[in-house]
């Protein structure tokens, strides 16, 4: 019988902190042509999207990715910071920090190409001193995988966490890349498996989400699955033995979906770290993930505060 980690106090998050550089466009260009943004920031995002939303719920949160010496770096150290979220490893001297280029369409929808930086940790053994221990969760996304080199070194360590360590992973849009010996060993580890529609029909082969989430609990061994669905909400499977139950989310006008999977995943954990229970952990996950597509940029996850408050005034 698998014994599942329980409530977690602490998030030790395994992936990528990196620098979006967003622009608004009306839609997106043809092949070999341009177009003109309506407007463009740059933001720190990736997985500061995660550890922003969890932090300000109230989880303790470190961050054990890598970091860059350099303009990027600099941004997401500032960043990490001002959350309060601590940091394990000392900048890289050879590289900076990656970062992406993301294009948001009039409907909310984003595009994304990525440039990996120091944030890909994948020399031998350079996992081996992240203090993960029983009560924690520990993030790993898919991201992290993808990298012929650094992917395979965190699969390994992920899939040697300790028993009572809860291993959360985000196969995140990539999922098709991710070579098979670097996501299998986590797929086998991992406690919660969350994704998006998109990606749980390339992980399961089926499109309908429910029947994803139901599917996506044999890719695994011991996993308990969330199937995020935007304005559906999303689909949670616990068992084989219990049909994928929805959870519905608020209804919202989207400005921006970017990051809000990522606040759905943070505002989850920390919920589990509430003592909430699953479903309900689901269900203020939704909320957050709505009240943050309202907000234009990436980390836009609410403070406990302000999602108290917003759930207090529907």
């Amino acid at each position: 019988m698998t014994v599942r980690a329980g409530r977690p106090g602490r998030l030790v998050f395994a992936g990528e902190a990196i620098v979006d550089v967003l622009m608004r466009v009306p839609g997106l260009p043809e092949r070999g042509g341009d177009l003109l943004a309506t407007s463009a920031e740059v933001a720190v995002g990736g997985g500061f999207n995660v550890m922003a939303a969890a932090a300000r719920q109230g989880l303790p949160v470190l961050y054990a990715g890598g970091h860059g010496t350099g303009p990027w770096g600099d941004l997401v150290r500032a960043a990490l910071a001002a959350e309060a979220i601590g940091l394990l490893r000392p900048p890289n001297p050879s590289r900076d920090t990656g970062f992406d280029v993301a294009l948001v369409e009039p409907d909310a929808e984003r595009t994304f190409v990525t440039s990996l930086g120091a944030e890909s940790v994948g020399d031998p053994g350079s996992w081996d001193a992240v203090p993960a221990e029983p009560g924690d969760a520990v993030y790993v996304s898919g991201y992290g995988l993808v990298a012929p080199v650094s992917g395979p070194v965190l699969a390994s360590w992920a899939a040697a966490l300790p028993p009572g360590t809860l291993l959360f992973f985000d196969p995140g849009p990539l999922v098709g890349e991710i070579p098979a010996e670097a996501l299998d060993p986590v797929l086998a580890r991992c406690d919660w498996l969350s994704c998006n529609a998109r990606e749980a029909e390339l992980l399961s082969g089926v499109s309908d989400p429910k029947e994803a989430a139901r599917h996506l609990l044999h890719r695994t061994a011991r996993a308990q699955v969330l199937v995020r669905a935007g304005r559906a909400g999303c689909f949670l499977a616990q068992t084989a033995a219990a049909a994928p139950v929805q959870i519905p989310a608020p209804t919202v006008d989207a400005i921006d979906t970017t990051g809000a999977g990522d606040a759905h995943s943070g505002v989850f954990l920390a919920a589990l770290a509430d003592g909430l229970e699953v479903a309900d952990a689901a269900r203020r996950a939704n909320a957050a993930a709505a009240l943050a597509v309202t907000r234009p940029g990436p980390a836009t996850s609410p403070t406990r505060a302000e999602l108290d408050a917003w759930l207090a005034g529907r």
